[in-house]
């Protein structure tokens, strides 16, 4: 079997918050069109990792990084880098379902507008349609997309924060704990599009979840106080971790 090609490179990564510091010297290659998820403790530095990659960190005031983060062997940190082209390539979902306060159809087509990725309201009308099969949702609005995104349920409404994120056409998706505000049918509904979104997309979720990680992703990140603990197949990080740290975790030794 062909091993997977890496999309994200990042090496001895630090994160600080003013004198505080997030981050210790994290080192990891991400694979393309593959879920890795980040597990670990709260506070242990995943969500931080992650705002690394579309380097939302930035705007967070007194927080700095030193190391090196590319994609597609591009640094992402270089003065050449343009940070809002950064951010179209980069989707991201969060925890809590955030539409837009405006029209599901809008919802989808904000975007696409900004970027001018089309060429008129045909093209646009196609790219709402296709960002909302891809996430699952099309038939369930497709006779109301001038009703507002909040009206949806909680579970719908993430669907469409994942629709609006991949319409314009990103290559990475982001994740930070996208099913935490969910009921279990929702959250199953999301795990099964998450595994389709990965043919597509290379997938990078945080979750508090580790039976969640241990269904719908193919690698496993385990961070503790900031540092990466252990990375490798989900597999063998839940059945046989390397590490006594990883294994205490996930044995529920330690929270």
């Amino acid at each position: 079997m062909l091993s997977p090609v890496t999309k994200i490179q990042a090496e001895n990564v630090n994160v600080f918050y003013g004198t505080n510091q997030a981050l210790y010297d994290v080192s990891v290659d991400i694979p393309q069109n593959q879920v890795t998820a980040f597990i670990g403790p709260s506070g242990c530095g995943k969500s931080t990792f992650l705002r690394c990659f579309n380097r939302m960190n930035d705007a967070i005031e007194g927080c700095h990084m030193n190391g090196r983060i590319a994609i597609d062997s591009e640094d992402i940190y270089s003065s050449a880098i343009d940070v809002v082209e950064l951010r179209a390539r980069i989707g991201m979902v969060f925890q809590k379902p955030n539409p837009f306060p405006k029209s599901i159809y809008d919802n989808v087509a904000y975007g696409p507008r900004i970027h001018g990725l089309t060429q008129n309201k045909s093209d646009l009308d196609a790219l709402v349609e296709t960002s909302l099969r891809r996430a699952g949702l099309w038939n369930e609005v497709k006779d109301r997309l001038l009703a507002i995104g909040s009206g949806l349920s909680g579970g719908q409404q993430q669907r469409l924060c994942i629709a609006r994120a991949i319409a314009v056409n990103p290559d990475i998706l982001l994740m930070d704990e996208p099913c935490s505000a969910l009921d279990p049918i929702a959250t199953a509904i999301i795990e099964e599009l998450i595994d389709e979104l990965r043919q597509r997309y290379t997938i990078i979720m945080v979750t508090h979840s580790m039976q969640q990680a241990a269904r719908i992703s193919q690698k496993t990140a385990y961070f503790h106080m900031g540092k990466l603990i252990e990375f490798g197949e989900t597999g063998d990080v839940f059945t046989n971790p390397k590490n006594e740290q990883t294994e205490a975790y996930i044995s529920g030794k330690i929270g």
